[in-house]
């Protein structure tokens, strides 16, 4: 059995082939009609391209729209490690922690 390896210890390249891979396996999960199994895939690839970008390009107090939900806005509370916590705008009001790779900067 092949050991998983934790995406901080990947190089791009190898970021990138993951993500890769994973996409297409929720591609095929998405075809075989494996709902569950196609949100888990899409979630690990969400998680694999955090660590593709730099944290420090994200600034807590900033508001960002999040990626694949048009008019959801996030505000940053603070960033640690790949994650950004804060709150939605629109939302309860609680903390919450998503992946910086979710949040797209406001023009």
């Amino acid at each position: 059995m092949q050991q998983e390896r934790r995406y901080s210890t990947m190089t791009e390249h190898e970021l990138k082939q993951e993500i890769a891979q994973l996409l297409e396996k929720a591609r095929k999960a998405e075809q075989m009609g494996m709902v569950s199994e196609y949100a888990v895939l899409e979630r690990k690839a969400v998680m694999a391209r955090a660590y593709l970008l730099d944290p420090a390009n994200f600034k807590p107090g900033e508001i960002y729209e999040l990626e694949g939900d048009p008019g959801e806005y996030f505000k940053i509370d603070y960033i640690n490690g790949v994650f950004a916590w804060g709150y939605r705008l629109k939302g309860d009001g609680k903390e919450e922690a998503l992946p910086i790779s979710m949040l797209n900067g406001l023009k």
